[in-house]
């Protein structure tokens, strides 16, 4: 189990390890037992010298801009081989920031760091972004092929992303729209949508793939959209041992923390917000990473919580790098589309995974792992305990793989289910596949649906399997086009409806399965495709089970 830093005497601990790491040891972060082999992960050694940006002329008044006093500060410390810039109490305004070797920005207590609106100071840069090489506006913070950098302390890190982001009118309140409206920007032609300015309505609907423009190709073309453009608060590229810690990171223009294509990444104790109408507005999305740790860390987002992601469709595929070796421990999120997600940028694959003690309330999905044809990539040895739910809007635990780019509450608010029987097409290196997933002790307390199974005919969800799990919600478990699933151990109270919905299911069975007594029709099993089913249930049995003639025979009851 990992240590709690929310206590004064762990606040000491981790306060002690911090000196130790200023003084060039690595210190690695205590690690639990894991069904995979994954090396211990150390903190980056940071030299013990500093300076305060305060040395370089940076006032932290709120109106002064510090974005040379940072430069400064960066590149004397990177001089003399690294060190820790200090931010001391106040409110700092400044524009970007990028990290070096060996450098470690600290925010002291009471430090706010506040970046610009003033867009002109954020360049157009070459970057990954939703799978794919881009461009994008520079990040407030960045590094790109850096080693041993850190960002700590105890301070408050805001994107000013209200400048940045378009809002849609269904998410705000009648009194936010009309102020948002007053404010400036242009309007969708249906008047559903505020964006902050033409260039970055011109950029949304001049074709793009969700937030990435699909013809633009030069930078001048790129230009011509750069509001739409919106940077990632903090991205960083290609780095190795680097640490987060401890600090708040909120408002951001977009996905709030982007690491990619990282090694040795310690995530730990940080609070992340966004406001729930931040469109993009992730927690944190970890692509193509390997050798992750993140802990006791709090996510309140207007998008997925934490996510796992490794490249999208050909440009994933051919990068070829996965995500993998990732520990997720004791977070909680209080909002956002997804709690843990994996998806639906996994064209590079996604393995060896673990995910436990964690708390999610409010958000669309609980466990979330979303892709696509065309995609391709394989998710696999993903291992999650011990996650408790409540008001969860969807589904408690999803697997679709027909991820249309919606939030699950759009998919399901236009009828977002599939049909009986779809027609397989051939598997081919774009068919991604999602297996090998094993799940124990699980509870929610309210969801739309319990589960959701939504494999491909061509390539079923496989190898599942959910212990020891106890949810309360409207509807039961859906479990559609996928094989070899167990279920053991498990309860499902749905308010209405069968607690188990079956369709196009192979080598599936059920142990110790518990769903309320009475219930009218507890089982339903449909499709053609159908074959040996084992459900044993006390409650279910022929008088209460729903079995289509085509599938009768696949069906055996206990």
């Amino acid at each position: 189990m990992y240590t709690n830093f929310m206590n004064p005497k762990h606040l000491f601990l981790s306060f002690f390890a911090a000196v130790l790491t200023a003084a060039c040891c690595q210190v690695p972060v205590p690690q639990k037992a894991l069904p995979f082999d994954m090396p211990q992960v150390a903190r980056p050694a940071i030299p013990a010298r500093s300076v305060s940006v305060a040395d370089f002329g940076g006032v932290g008044d709120g109106h002064t801009l510090a974005t040379g006093a940072f430069a400064q500060a960066i590149a004397a410390l990177s001089a003399e081989g690294g060190g820790r810039v200090v931010v001391p109490a106040g409110v700092w305004y400044t524009g970007p920031i990028e990290l070096r070797d060996r450098i470690e920005l600290h925010l002291e207590r009471n430090a706010l760091l506040v970046f610009s609106d003033d867009k002109s100071l954020y360049p157009l840069v070459e970057t990954i972004f939703e799978g794919l090489d881009t461009w994008r506006c520079q990040s407030p913070i960045s590094a790109r092929g850096a080693k041993e950098i850190a960002i700590t302390g105890y301070g408050v890190i805001d994107g000013n992303g209200d400048a940045w982001r378009a809002v849609k009118q269904d998410k705000l309140t009648e009194r936010e729209w009309k102020a948002k409206v007053r404010s400036g920007g242009v309007l969708s032609d249906d008047g559903k949508t505020w964006y902050p300015s033409e260039g970055y309505r011109f950029g949304a609907t001049s074709g793009a793939d969700q937030n990435v423009s699909t013809w633009a190709t030069t930078r001048e073309e790129f230009e011509s959209m750069r509001d739409f453009l919106r940077p990632v608060l903090v991205s960083l590229h290609n780095c190795e041992n680097v640490l987060i810690e401890g600090v708040t990171f909120q408002n951001s223009p977009c996905w709030n923390l982007h690491p990619a294509l990282c090694t040795n990444l310690i995530v730990d104790n940080i609070t992340v917000r966004c406001p729930d109408y931040a469109q993009n507005g992730d927690g944190i999305d970890i692509e193509s990473c390997k050798n992750v740790v993140l802990t006791n860390s709090r996510f309140d987002v207007g998008d997925d919580g934490i996510c796992i992601k490794s490249g999208k469709d050909k440009s994933g595929r051919d990068r070829g790098i996965p995500c993998e070796n990732i520990l997720v421990d004791n977070c909680v999120v209080f909002h956002g589309h997804g709690g843990f997600v994996v998806g639906s940028e996994m064209s590079g694959g996604v393995k060896n995974v673990m995910v436990s003690n964690c708390t999610f309330s409010g958000t669309d999905v609980g466990l979330r792992f979303k892709s696509t044809r065309g995609r391709g990539g394989v998710v696999e040895a993903i291992h999650i305990e011990n996650v408790s739910m409540s008001d969860i809007m969807q589904d408690a635990l999803l697997f679709d793989l027909f991820y249309g780019g919606k939030s699950a509450s759009e998919a399901a608010a236009e009828g977002g289910e599939v049909s009986t029987d779809l027609v397989a097409v051939p598997v081919d290196e774009t068919t991604p596949a999602f297996r090998d997933i094993h799940i124990r002790n699980i509870w929610c307390r309210g969801a739309r649906r319990a589960m959701y199974f939504n494999g491909l005919p061509e390539m079923n969800v496989e190898r599942v399997v959910v212990e020891n799990a106890r949810i309360y919600a409207r509807t039961g478990a859906c479990i559609n086009e996928s094989s070899r699933v167990v279920l053991r151990d498990v309860e499902i109270v749905p308010e209405k409806g069968p607690a188990l919905k079956l369709n196009n299911v192979r080598d599936f069975r059920t142990e110790g399965f518990a769903c309320p007594g009475g219930l009218k029709c507890a089982l339903e099993v449909t499709g053609s495709r159908n074959r040996n089913i084992v459900v044993e249930a006390p409650q279910i049995d022929a008088g209460n089970a729903r079995i289509v003639p085509v599938s009768a025979s696949a069906v055996t009851l206990l």
